[in-house]
């Protein structure tokens, strides 16, 4: 692949309610481009997530269990995930992202936003927001790829664009397996299958509109060690779990960059199944579906020296979640369903030397109470290549389904009566941009109030959910570097964090599990002659985590690691590319959630070919 080094003139498609560059934005964003994403040739999206600051990724065994990610130490649900522009969370689990879905070969870019979003994007994003593109289609090409090697993995994929005046059309479709490794230490290995495609189109109507569909199909089949049935103990089981989140979305643009009024107006559909057996036998399966619509208007418009924006959006949005069981007799059975409608106002002003962003929302909710969100923030030049940027923000997380009305006989029972939780934080950052270097020095804090936790009556040993009346506390320093030498491309990162929740009565306050307080990575990427490399260091912390296995529970450590991997790609022809990969090359022994190993040292061998 030609080297293509990014720039400051990268779009940015998140932090705002429209595209902006790089460079102008105030909020603490990373972008990882098509370039580096091949160059490191990593087969699902999480270890791709690992190379941003405070980004804590917890996967529960080896590749494609099932995946956390924790952005500045929010919960795992305080993540919206985007895929090619359509809300992705997923309503049959908890608005959980899924991560462990997510196929690197389908994938074409992603960016992170951190801190609070809500204010432009609604509800879970509390920690931040993820954007995860699919395969562009701005030129026509051909591409297919095949990998095999340690664990029984093997992976293929295969993708086609086709360009012509005012139209384009893109595709891609990638398939991976793998036998895994015993992740409990009862002789049971725990794989995974994943199956996922993609594509886009998109054609000119006319001078001033736009039409376009997007789509995906994620599916996977995920093997682990579950509880056993008798003593409630984790056990080398023969769980499996079977999931499918499909999604379409239809969007109509008019106007441009350059006319003073632009919109767009769009409806997605989203559904979701997950599957979960004990060998064949079926135990329980939940199943989602979220329909959307969704308008914006923009206009341009300048006073004196300054541009300005003026964003006006409006979204609705109708869920529905089901639940089956086998294991109660139907006694969790349950369908519920949910609708949800918001407004929002964005005000942007570019001048010479400053930029400012303001945003409001306000959602409404049939459930529960209604919320209204709130972020200001602001960029200035001081000279000599310094910048100062700021924000206080405002996110919100409605109650999942679960939380509402969750049933298990003997065990938990949801409440209806919850509130959305809601975090408040400022955060601010001293950058330094010249020519090939850039660094910033960050540091945030966000209050979360009203958490969503688990309470138990001492009577009855019943289980249900409530907002919390104290608060949990998230603070941390981000300190990142990006350096490009000649054809060489250098990035680096260390997170502190210091995230802690109320403790039992009259207890100090804990630190919160799965979340490292020292974490960071370095990555490389670059091309010599006929030979493209990346490299990739990540290290993650002492963290906490606690063991059921026990009672009453426990509070456990988990040991900290170093993750490094590395691949190299040989191009025999121009459109010919053999390649070898490999994976925690320290041979690193590690949890990130207790009780379930991690995959040891992998290699991987494979070949590529582009048109």
């Amino acid at each position: 692949m030609p080297f293509t080094p990014p720039d400051t003139s990268q779009i940015v498609i998140t932090a705002s309610r429209e595209p902006e560059t790089e460079a102008k934005t105030p909020a603490s964003v990373i972008v990882i481009d098509q370039a580096r994403i091949e160059r490191l040739g990593e087969p699902l999206v999480p270890a791709l997530l690992r190379l941003s600051p405070s980004a804590a990724v917890s996967i529960s065994g080896p590749a494609g269990s099932f995946t956390e990610v924790r952005i500045r130490g929010a919960e795992v649900n305080h993540t919206l995930l985007f895929i090619d522009g359509i809300r992705a969370n997923d309503p049959a689990t908890g608005d959980f992202p899924r991560f462990d879905l997510l196929n690197s070969d389908m994938v074409s870019r992603i960016e992170i936003v951190r801190g609070p979003q809500s204010a432009l994007w609604g509800s879970e994003a509390i920690g931040g927001v993820i954007a995860v593109n699919g395969t562009p289609s701005s030129s026509g090409r051909l591409g297919a790829a095949l990998e095999a090697g340690s664990f029984g993995f093997a992976r293929g994929s295969a993708s086609a664009a086709a360009v012509s005046d005012g139209s384009n059309l893109a595709a891609a479709v990638g398939w991976q397996r793998s036998n895994g490794i015993d992740s409990f230490g009862g002789g049971d290995k725990d794989g995974y299958r994943n199956l996922s495609g993609r594509f886009r189109s998109s054609f000119r109507i006319g001078r001033d509109f736009e039409a376009g569909a997007a789509g995906f199909a994620l599916t996977g089949r995920s093997e682990f060690d579950g509880y056993d049935p008798v003593t409630f103990l984790h056990a080398d089981t023969l769980d499996n779990s079977r999931n499918h989140l499909l999604a379409g979305r239809l969007w109509l643009q008019a106007g441009g960059d350059a006319s003073p009024w632009s919109g767009h107006i769009g409806s997605a559909l989203l559904g979701s199944s997950n599957r979960n057996f004990l060998d064949q036998d079926p135990v329980n399966r939940t199943t989602g579906r979220r329909w959307s619509l969704d308008g914006q208007a923009e206009h341009r418009f300048a006073i004196g020296a300054i541009d300005q924006r003026l964003i006006l959006a409006a979204d609705a949005e109708w869920e529905e979640f089901g639940a089956r069981d086998v294991i109660y007799g139907g006694f969790s059975n349950q369908d519920r369903d949910r609708t949800h409608h918001a407004l929002t106002g964005e005000w942007r002003a570019d001048a010479d030397r400053v930029n400012l962003d303001v945003a409001l929302r306000h959602d409404m909710f049939n459930r529960f109470k209604d919320a209204t969100t709130f972020r200001a923030s602001g960029q200035a030049e001081l000279g000599g290549d310094l910048s100062l940027a700021g924000s206080y923000a405002e996110g919100i997380a409605q109650p999942t389904f679960f939380d509402l009305y969750g049933f298990f006989p003997s065990i938990f029972t949801g409440n209806p009566d919850l509130k959305p939780e809601r975090s408040r934080g400022f955060e601010g950052s001293l950058r330094y941009r010249h020519g090939p270097l850039n660094v910033s020095l960050t540091g945030y804090r966000q209050r979360l109030h009203g958490e969503i936790v688990d309470a138990t009556d001492p009577i009855t040993h019943l289980s249900t959910t409530v907002n919390r009346r104290s608060q949990s506390r998230r603070e941390g320093i981000e300190a990142e570097l990006g350096w490009i030498i000649s054809r060489v491309r250098l990035s680096a990162n260390y997170a502190y964090l210091n995230a802690t929740e109320p403790g039992e009565a009259g207890a100090l306050r804990l630190r919160e599990t799965r979340r490292p307080k020292h974490s960071g990575s370095v990555a490389l990427d670059g091309s010599v002659g006929r030979v493209d490399y990346g490299v990739t260091l990540a290290y993650a912390g002492l963290r906490h985590d606690v063991n059921f296995d026990v009672f009453p529970s426990e509070r456990v450590d988990l040991s900290a690691y170093w993750l490094l991997g590395a691949r190299i790609a040989y191009a025999v022809t121009p459109n010919v590319q053999l390649t070898i990969r490999g994976s925690n090359l320290l041979g690193d022994h590690y949890q990130e959630a207790f009780g379930y190993r991690t995959e040891p040292r992998g290699l991987f061998a494979g070949m590529a070919i582009r048109r």
